[in-house]
């Protein structure tokens, strides 16, 4: 670390935020960060059960869910964060300067989500000082939500009693409420050609990169309009230049809000695949896999009403935003529990020069703060 030992207050906060960031815990290897969360909440006394999804989204840990009694027939509510990262392209190793925490290395820091991670810990710490929350909580804390919300998924309704909730999980201005999310298709194409010497009897082969790009090049992709987005990410193929190529993967994506718009876009690149197989005199097997879907928030829910009530508390400008990234949020809204996904500050995610600001981080504590006294 390349910053004093922090004194006791908003300096533990920082503490415990960096100290999470250094344990790498890229979606499947989130053990190590999950057994220093669960260490953190023992050490107030409070409960934590690791649940059984590990069987189901191959991680070595389990979700952790702890639940904080407030007065008897307080209502409950649900704060959450995931435990995991993308992938960790180098060491760790925490730096602060002019304010901001970033990595010294060219990789990843982890403030998402590890922002929301510290701060709900840190919030449930001077909760306990104060002499408890005034609603009951139930904090959960996910695994491989960098891969699909796959922790979440595996979470069991019945599990939670919470009646609204509030995950941390978007990177951006405290003050943004996410109140629309797409649902994503995930599409993958695999072409099946002939191969051929391409020198001697290129005639004979056919290509299955050719069949593949045809179809690429008659999808519409990027943004299409202010709710939807498309996108090949992948292509693969081939086995030698002088090869034509028999087989050939391509990787795609969908997102909207509009969750029938995103459904008849995956039906326009399906018969994309189908038309150019066709056309090259290939085969193609295309697999369309709907990851989660899509939500919008009404101003009027809970949830919402609760938020800006404690922005507002805070003299933080509400700012209510659509996005077309995922969260735990798009599932427990699928479910039925109905929860806002809140900006935590954090910059610039996924990127190597990934970075958060110490005063964010204290601000996020205090909206934690807020949103429990104001679901009171």
């Amino acid at each position: 670390m390349l910053w004093p030992v922090p004194e006791p207050g908003a300096d533990r906060l920082l503490e415990l935020f960096v100290r999470l960031c250094e344990v790498p815990s890229p979606s499947g290897s989130e053990r190590g960060v999950a057994r220093t969360v669960a260490e953190e909440l023992r050490a107030l006394g409070i409960e934590v059960v690791e649940d059984e999804s590990a069987a189901v989204t191959g991680s070595d840990s389990g979700n952790l869910l702890a639940r904080v009694p407030g007065p008897q027939g307080a209502p409950t509510v649900l704060l959450c964060a995931h435990l995991d990262t993308v992938p960790v392209a180098g060491p760790i190793e925490a730096t602060v300067e002019n304010g901001m925490v970033s990595n010294r290395h060219e990789a990843i820091l982890g403030a998402d989500n590890k922002a929301a991670v510290a701060a709900i810990i840190e919030a449930v710490r001077r909760l306990d000082a104060r002499g408890g929350p005034p609603v009951s909580l139930e904090l959960l804390f996910t695994t491989c939500e960098e891969t699909g919300l796959a922790g979440a998924k595996a979470v069991d309704r019945r599990a939670l009693s919470a009646q609204f909730g509030f995950v941390f999980d978007h990177a951006s201005p405290i003050g943004e409420l996410v109140t629309a999310a797409p649902s994503y298709y995930a599409v993958e194409a695999r072409f099946r050609g002939a191969a051929a010497h391409a020198g001697v009897r290129p005639e004979a082969g056919r290509s299955a990169i050719a069949a593949a790009a045809s179809a690429v090049g008659a999808l519409r992709l990027g943004r299409l309009d202010p709710e939807t987005t498309a996108n090949v990410g992948r292509i693969e193929g081939g086995t030698a230049a002088n090869v034509v190529p028999e087989h050939c993967r391509v990787e795609l994506e969908v997102r909207s809000i509009d969750h029938e718009r995103a459904t008849g876009l995956v039906a326009e690149m399906v018969d994309a695949m189908a038309a150019a197989a066709d056309d090259h005199e290939c085969d193609v097997e295309t697999v369309a896999e709907e990851l989660f879907r899509g939500y919008r928030i009404a101003r009027r829910s809970p949830p919402y009403e609760v938020a800006e009530a404690a922005l507002g508390s805070l003299g933080i400008p509400v700012r209510p935003i659509s996005t077309g990234g995922g969260s735990d949020a798009n599932v427990f809204n699928a479910l039925g529990l109905p929860c806002l996904n809140v900006a935590d500050g954090s910059e610039r995610n996924h990127q190597p020069d990934e970075r958060v600001g110490v005063q964010a981080l204290e601000t996020l504590v205090e909206v934690v703060l807020a949103l429990v006294a104001e679901s009171a």
